[in-house]
C-alpha cells in the first residue's frame, strides 16, 4: 500500500503510483532514471506522470538505491555510458582474438563504420556484444534472472546461425567440452562440466545468482558477487561457445545491482586472467553432479579477487572524472 498523505480538505491523497510501488521500485533499483520510469509507466499502464512525480514518491518511499550515474549531469551520463560500453566490449571481444582497436570499436558502435582490413566477423562480434550489454541493462529491473534469459543473451552475443546440432545457439551444450593448458613443460586438456549435467547444474547456478543479485551491497560484496558468478559459470562452461563473454556480462549484473560501475577485464591482462581461471580449475577438480559445490575451495580465489579489484578501478576512475566534470586523457578516446 502507498503511504496515505491528508491535504487540507481533509481528504487523504494517494500517489497514482501507489498501486504500481514494486515496479517502480524495481525499476529503481535498476538505476533506471525518473525520467525513463516515468516514461516507462506511460508505456506499460497509460500512467502519465512528471519524473518530478516519480522522483518525490521514491524519495517518499525510501526507495532509491545507489547509482554510480547519481551526480552526473543528464547529458553526461550519456556519453559516460557510451564509453563504458564500448571499453567492456572491446576488452571483452579482445580477450576472445577479436583485432579491432578501442577506437575500430567505438566508431563501429557510434556510427557504424566499417574498419577497412579488419574481419568482418570482427565487427559483427563487437556489435553482438554491446547488445549483450544493453540486454544486460533490460535486465537490472527485475531483480532476479530465468534460464530463458541466459539463453536469450547467447543467442545476442552468438550473432551467428548454427546448423550444428551439436553446437547450439541459445541451448546448452550437448557435447562435452574442455580445454589445454601447459604443466611442467607438458600439455594437459582439462574438462569442464559434461554435458548431460550442465542443466542440473546451471538450475543450482541460476538459484545462487539470483540470491548474490538480490543483496543491496557494498563494494567488497558487490566484488565477491561478480568473482563467484565468474568463476562458478566458467567452471560449468554451459555452452559451446562464448562462455567467456557471457560469463563477463552476467557476473555483472550484481555489480550494477548494487549501484557501481561494471568489472571490465582489460584485453591486456588477457593471458594472467586465463592463468587465474585454470590454476583454480586444476586445483579443485571438475565440477558434476554428485560432487556440486560451485565454489569449493574459496579461499583459493583470494589472488583472483585483487586483480579484479584492481582491474575494476579503471571503470570507478571513468564515473570519477565524469562526476568532477573531467574528461579522460586515458585509453578511452573520444573519435
Amino acid at each position: 500500500m502507498g503511504i496515505k498523505v491528508v491535504t487540507k480538505g481533509g481528504k487523504p491523497f494517494r500517489s497514482k503510483l501507489a498501486p504500481y510501488e514494486a515496479e517502480v521500485k524495481e525499476l529503481a533499483s535498476g538505476g533506471i532514471s525518473v525520467r525513463a520510469i516515468a516514461k516507462e509507466m506511460l508505456s506499460r499502464h497509460g500512467l502519465d506522470v512528471s519524473h518530478n512525480a516519480v522522483a518525490s514518491f521514491l524519495r517518499t518511499h525510501g526507495a532509491r538505491r545507489r547509482n554510480f550515474l547519481d551526480g552526473i549531469s543528464e547529458g553526461r551520463r550519456l556519453e559516460l555510458l557510451k564509453q563504458l560500453r564500448a571499453l567492456w566490449t572491446h576488452d571483452s571481444t579482445a580477450i576472445e582474438g577479436n583485432t579491432l582497436t578501442l577506437g575500430d570499436t567505438m566508431a563501429v558502435l557510434e556510427y557504424g563504420i566499417a574498419v577497412k582490413g579488419k574481419p568482418l566477423r570482427d565487427h559483427q562480434d563487437v556489435v553482438a556484444h554491446a547488445r549483450g550489454v544493453d540486454f544486460i541493462q533490460a535486465l537490472l529491473g527485475r531483480g532476479r534472472i530465468k534460464e530463458e534469459d541466459v539463453l536469450s543473451l547467447h543467442r545476442i552475443v552468438i550473432a551467428e546461425q548454427s546448423n550444428d546440432i551439436c553446437r547450439p545457439v541459445g541451448a546448452w551444450k550437448r557435447e562435452d567440452n574442455g580445454t589445454y593448458g601447459a604443466e611442467v613443460g607438458k600439455s594437459v586438456y582439462m574438462p569442464y562440466a559434461s554435458a548431460d549435467e550442465t542443466p542440473l547444474l546451471m538450475a543450482k547456478w541460476l538459484e545462487s545468482f539470483n540470491a548474490m543479485f538480490n543483496l543491496r551491497s557494498d563494494e567488497d560484496s558487490a566484488l565477491n558477487s561478480y568473482v563467484a558468478a565468474h568463476v562458478s559459470f566458467v567452471r560449468i562452461h554451459p555452452f559451446f561457445d562464448g562462455n567467456g563473454r557471457i560469463a563477463r556480462l552476467l557476473a555483472n549484473l550484481p555489480v550494477l545491482h548494487a549501484g557501481f560501475p561494471p568489472i571490465v577485464i582489460p584485453a591486456e591482462a588477457r593471458q594472467e586472467y586465463i592463468n587465474e581461471l585454470w590454476a583454480y580449475q586444476r586445483a579443485v577438480g571438475v565440477i558434476a553432479a554428485s560432487r556440486p559445490e560451485l565454489l569449493p575451495d574459496e579461499e583459493r580465489l583470494d589472488g583472483f579477487k585483487t586483480l579484479v579489484r584492481g582491474w575494476w578501478s579503471e571503470t570507478i576512475d571513468l564515473v570519477d572524472e565524469a562526476k568532477r566534470g573531467r574528461n579522460r586523457a586515458g585509453r578511452v578516446v573520444r573519435l
